[in-house]
């Protein structure tokens, strides 16, 4: 074997390994007490409930972004570019100062959460036709249901909620999380073929008029055979 062939063959074994090895930050902040940077943009749904707050904090020594709702619900989004065969799986950290009291995922009178992490997905419109609106999934830190719960949202069922973290037990320190999108989005939606365009994070307390505040830090993608990257 040539000592050309040999080394292309060499660089071929090595490949895997680099791409396993791939991480995609999409959340980490230098700064402390700063309002939060560019792609990061607010997202307010509805301009006649009050906007929740955000800024990048130093907290507990982690550059995190702050949300404070106060009957309130705006998103804190960015665009996202991320190729899921190879880094499906988001990491981050988050902490709830409390889970809210009245809030309930199966009522739209009760469709708020302390903290949740929302990612937008485009669907493939050859599969399923322009009519097809978009699809997203919401991890949330829920009051009532317990972990690992799935369900459509109160009001359209293009979105799907999943509970991972729930009640009060965590509150008040930083939970390291990991999901796996593709295979979460496959199991809301049916279909694989999807491609995220955005994720955003949020305080959400417009409907039950409760106050919360949480923390967001350390969002990144990796591959399904890498762990979360640490601090």
């Amino acid at each position: 074997m040539s000592r050309l062939i040999f080394n292309l063959w060499f660089l071929m074994l090595l490949l895997p390994i680099a791409h396993a090895g791939e991480e995609n930050w999409v959340g980490r902040f230098d700064g402390a007490d700063i309002a939060v940077p560019a792609p990061w943009r607010l997202l307010q749904l509805d301009k006649r409930v009050p906007p929740t707050q955000y800024r990048i904090k130093l907290w507990d020594g982690i550059p995190a972004i702050e949300a404070t709702a106060d009957g309130s619900m705006t998103l804190l989004a960015r665009p996202v570019e991320v190729d899921l065969s190879r880094t499906p799986i988001l990491c981050w950290s988050w902490r709830v100062d409390a889970p809210l009291v009245n809030a309930d995922m199966a009522k739209k009178s009760g469709d708020d959460y302390a903290a949740r992490v929302y990612v937008a997905f485009t669907l493939a419109r050859t599969i399923y036709g322009d009519a097809v609106p978009d699809a997203a999934l919401n991890y949330v830190w829920d009051n009532r249901y317990p972990i690992g719960t799935s369900r459509p949202n109160a009001y359209t069922d293009r979105t799907r909620m999943i509970v991972v973290e729930s009640g009060a037990a965590k509150a008040g320190s930083w939970v390291a999380e990991r999901r796996d999108l593709l295979a979460d989005f496959k199991l809301g939606f049916g279909t694989d073929q999807g491609e995220v365009t955005l994720l955003a994070v949020a305080s959400d307390t417009d409907n039950t008029a409760e106050q919360a505040r949480a923390g967001f830090a350390d969002l990144h993608l990796v591959a399904r055979d890498q762990p979360c990257a640490s601090r």
